[in-house]
């Protein structure tokens, strides 16, 4: 059985995963410390305590954010 991708919009480009994937597995996926970044999931920012139960469905819009420190 062949599982079909879930595909998604990720900072306005279309991104696709496997299914199942979580949203930190997906961060890392794409290249990002999920460490570094804040995510704004279908138009709300998710707090972190709920990231790894998330998983990624059909249709998701997620803008992230990389955090940058200064001083």
């Amino acid at each position: 059985m062949t599982s079909v991708p879930v595909t998604l919009t990720v900072n306005g480009e279309t991104q696709t995963c496997p299914p199942q994937t979580s949203l930190p597995q997906f961060l890392i996926l794409i290249g990002m410390n999920p460490r570094l970044v804040a995510v704004e999931y279908n138009g709300e920012i998710l707090h972190r305590q709920f990231w790894e139960q998330t998983l990624i469905q059909e249709g998701d819009r997620l803008e992230v954010v990389t955090i940058v420190g200064g001083g």
